[in-house]
């Protein structure tokens, strides 16, 4: 398990260059066969459109990346909407730009810019989300203790539940690079009166907050 980022949901940006109508989209995907699906899907709807070019990434670690200009000069399509991608530090995301020809020709240098607009606007639109490395345990307190860890436990880590029988159990998950700090401080401020038990690992998502 690595961390990752990837887009928020799908998305859809439009613009107009020249008369030519350019229709951005993103959409989260989990492997490449998903990704061919929503293309087969959008080049359906836009059959009459000039072109739909598109790049995905794919995998937690972003290795599996494939582009097309679909007919657009090389280079100056696929390849530009890719780099978008790879400058976001995004995987497991498709997008593809259709594009509707107006009649006046962009030139290799205004279809590169054309089509990287596109890309641009369409992650906008979507936001970004980073998934995180995590681990979970059930911590598990006796009542008269639970009160004075409450709140430093839903102030450090995730709760997922809390169960009441014979004794309290709280199941959480955090970071796994502050696991151990949050074991640490859990035993210190109970003398040593508390169950951690770990229970699985997997990955925590919150949103990118946007720099501009």
């Amino acid at each position: 398990m690595r961390p990752y980022r990837t887009i928020g949901h799908a998305s859809e940006a439009e613009f107009t260059e020249k008369r030519s109508r350019f229709i951005g989209r993103c959409f989260p995907v989990q492997s490449e066969a998903e990704a061919q699906e929503i293309l087969a899907a959008i080049r359906k709807k836009h059959y009459d459109a000039t072109h739909n070019c598109y790049a995905y990434i794919v995998g937690e670690d972003g290795l599996t990346a494939r582009y097309s200009d679909d007919g657009e000069p090389q280079g100056t399509a696929g390849q530009p909407m890719l780099e978008v991608l790879k400058a976001k530090g995004i995987t497991n995301v498709l997008c593809i730009a259709t594009r509707y020809f107006g009649g006046i020709l962009l030139g290799a240098g205004g279809l590169v810019r054309a089509y990287a607009r596109s890309a641009a606007d369409a992650c906008s639109a979507a936001g970004l989300i980073e998934y995180i490395c995590a681990v979970s345990f059930d911590v598990n307190i006796d009542y008269s203790r639970y009160g004075a860890i409450e709140g430093f436990v839903r102030s450090t880590a995730q709760v997922d539940a809390v169960n009441f029988t014979d004794s309290v159990t709280m199941s959480v998950s955090l970071e796994e690079s502050k696991a151990d700090e949050f074991r640490a401080q859990l035993t210190e401020k109970t003398d040593g009166r508390v169950r951690i038990t770990p229970t699985g690992s997997g990955y925590l998502c919150r949103e990118v907050k946007s720099s501009t």
